[in-house]
């Protein structure tokens, strides 16, 4: 998103999900790489400033990280990258152990347990507030970036969620990207014909759940409430009987025409990837973020675009999500603070964002003279320039119990175990529980 783009003043909070998991503390513990499990100078480690990320990350931070290297060749870093589940399970414990990393994986606002205003609440992480960069960031950021008053948060900018297309299966199908919710399911029908998979689906990877229904519920919730959130904290809505209905029925439509590849319970995110980069699948509903893994998955990265997944029928009146991308936070308790922080006031110029923005396909927070996105962003932009983009909707959730009711409630529906009704009831009773 840029400087200038605006969001929609009657949502309280910006950001990019979480996309975790909290759980299986010890055998996550034992699968990852030892540089995440070892202890870090925060608890009297090696002299090397740790910076722990998920795989997301990796690109952009070993660049950044190189760079800043160019003009402190004596500075040394440890870095580390799992995936999400494990990071978060074992970065959050030892947090509160106080043997956390010196930078780690930070998610913005609120609804994770790893979520920056989750771990503010535990006084678990340093004020960047001093750090220029901080001052740019637009007002109707602060929820994603702040806590009373202050910056925990790192991150480049905002992500969307639309369709990731292999271009060749489209054209082998005879099909356009469509711009309705009838144009999509028209499109699925003669791929389908064409023996290619419509949407490839990997939900026994949990974050990938809550895609498709973080695409649809923009049209289907705040096209036509942008109170919605307002008054779910005021107990005034519920996800049951409202928009989330329409957006969740729509989900189980898709299975029921056979859009999905067989089992998506039993597909992980990367055969997902591996699917659509091969043309096997036509598609695969995500978030810009994860680009670059699709892309480096393909033989030719240029035969991958990226298109607004339509939620509703009026092409005119499309409304997407975006939000801010996963960033970065430093450890309160970290010995090597004051290196930490001038780590981040680096990432944080210009310069920097960019480089960071263009490596995971997001529009920088700020934008300079010398700024671009990339072009498989173009799309998206008109509608976050007309005010029809809302940040991912778990960051308006008050505790760390939704996302993972929601990503069960959607294995649950894929399953059959549950009906749209009895789904959405699973998420309300999360909902209500304090954080």
């Amino acid at each position: 998103m840029t400087t200038g783009s605006r969001i929609r003043p009657d949502r309280s909070t910006v950001g990019r999900r979480g996309f975790l998991r909290i759980g299986g503390g010890v055998a996550a513990l034992a699968a990852l790489p030892p540089a995440l499990t070892a202890c870090s100078d925060s608890g009297g480690g090696s002299g090397k400033l740790r910076v722990v990320g998920v795989a997301d990350q990796q690109r952009p931070i070993e660049e950044l990280v190189a760079l800043y290297r160019k003009s402190r060749p004596d500075d040394e870093f440890a870095t580390s990258f799992a995936p999400t589940d494990q990071v978060q399970t074992v970065v959050r414990t030892q947090l509160a152990g106080g043997n956390a990393p010196d930078v780690h994986v930070l998610y913005p606002g609120s609804g994770s347990a790893m979520s920056m205003v989750e771990l503010t609440k535990a006084g678990l992480l340093a004020d960047l507030s001093a750090q220029p960069w901080t001052k740019e960031v637009p007002a109707n950021f602060h929820p994603a970036y702040r806590r009373d008053g202050k910056t925990y948060l790192y991150s480049a900018g905002s992500s969307v969620i639309g369709a990731i297309h292999n271009k060749k299966a489209f054209a082998e199908a005879g099909v356009e990207p469509p711009k309705t919710w009838s144009e999509l399911l028209d499109v699925c029908a003669k791929l389908k014909a064409k023996g290619i998979i419509p949407i490839a689906l990997g939900t026994q990877t949990p974050w990938v759940t809550q895609l498709i229904t973080y695409a649809l519920v923009p049209n289907a919730v705040y096209a036509k409430n942008p109170g919605f959130d307002a008054e779910m904290a005021s107990g005034k809505a519920h996800f049951r009987g409202s928009g989330w209905a329409d957006a969740m029925g729509k989900y189980q439509e898709l299975q029921r025409r056979g859009f999905f590849n067989e089992n998506p319970n039993g597909t992980t995110y990367e055969q997902q990837t591996s699917m659509v980069a091969s043309g096997k699948a036509a598609m695969a509903v995500q978030v810009s973020a994860v680009l670059a893994n699709f892309r480096q998955a393909a033989r030719n990265p240029d035969d991958l675009g990226m298109f607004p997944f339509p939620g509703g029928d009026d092409a005119a009146n499309l409304w997407i999500p975006a939000g801010i991308v996963v960033g970065l936070g430093v450890s309160a308790r970290s010995r090597k603070s004051a290196a930490a922080k001038e780590f981040i006031e680096f990432l944080g110029k210009q310069e920097n964002v960019d480089r960071w923005a263009q490596s995971v396909a997001a529009i920088p927070f700020k934008r300079g003279a010398s700024t671009k996105t990339d072009p498989v962003l173009d799309g998206f932009l008109p509608l976050i320039d007309d005010n029809r983009a809302v940040p991912f909707m778990d960051q308006s959730w008050p505790n760390a119990e939704v996302q993972p009711a929601h990503f069960a409630a959607v294995q649950n529906l894929l399953a059959g175990k549950k009906d749209v009704d009895g789904a959405l009831r699973q998420m309300d009773e999360a909902y209500g529980k304090k954080s």
